[in-house]
């Protein structure tokens, strides 16, 4: 299947490791240029030279530290300033904090809704308005979650909440742009084995597999396989919707 990728310049956030990585070698291996973005320099310029290496893009690195008020604003505009142009934002950092609802700092709520709904908000609004200035029909794609739609029954109300909040505002903006040809989706995953979630799997992986129809975690790539779909040219039709990568367990 033809993608459409080939030259196309993607902005990924949280690309260092796990789902946003698997995603950058994917679009790589496409045709497509990609911007790594982690909170760590090294990581970020090394992920971006293998990528380079291996699959003969464009791709480089930008550290960025997107709980810092004005990073957001600071990786976009360095990604336009050493690529031209970004054709394709994948909304994919997150954090995943653990704390029970009565035990949870006001804090701790502020940071993760900040982290995962606001910069979001924060990047798809500057990227809307750049697809829109360059009369580019121009694609995101959001990392939301099953817990967007179930809830957390393990002290991540806070972390269901944000990703909930994305999920409702993603549709608002894709009705809002779809007329300009510009589209906007998510991918809810469930359990996916990455850095992330290494530790929890490692306590209580027979816990989570049985909460799966499928049988098995996802790996990173059952993940970015569909994140990659939704910025091709095969989903130009589809535009604020959520696909289901959770292994059935949202089933909707």
């Amino acid at each position: 299947m033809e993608m459409g990728l080939v030259g196309k310049n993607v902005l990924i956030t949280g690309s260092t490791k796990g789902i946003g990585k698997a995603s950058a070698e994917i679009f790589a291996e496409e045709g497509a240029n990609v911007i790594i973005s982690g909170r760590n320099e090294q990581e970020a310029d090394k992920v971006a030279s293998s990528i380079m290496k291996e699959y003969g893009v464009n791709a480089v690195g930008i550290a960025s530290d997107l709980s810092v008020i004005g990073a957001a604003e600071e990786l976009f505009a360095k990604s336009i300033e050493v690529m031209g142009t970004v054709d394709i934002l994948v909304n994919n950092a997150g954090i995943w904090p653990t704390a029970y609802v009565a035990d949870m700092e006001k804090e701790e709520f502020e940071k993760t809704v900040y982290f995962n709904l606001e910069v979001p908000y924060i990047l798809s609004r500057l990227c809307v308005n750049h697809f829109l200035e360059q009369k580019n029909k121009g694609k995101i794609v959001n990392v939301v979650s099953q817990a967007a739609f179930h809830g957390s029954t393990t002290g991540h109300a806070h972390y269901a909440a944000a990703k909930a909040g994305l999920v409702t505002f993603m549709i608002s903006q894709a009705r809002e742009v779809a007329k300009y040809g510009i589209n906007i989706n998510g991918v809810a995953p469930g359990i996916v084995r990455t850095p992330m979630t290494e530790k929890l799997l490692k306590i209580n992986a027979q816990y989570y597999q049985e909460r799966i129809p499928i049988g098995r975690v996802a790996e990173a790539e059952d993940v970015a396989n569909v994140i990659v779909f939704l910025a091709s040219k095969s989903a130009e039709y589809l535009t604020g919707i959520t696909v289901d990568a959770t292994g059935g367990m949202l089933m909707r």
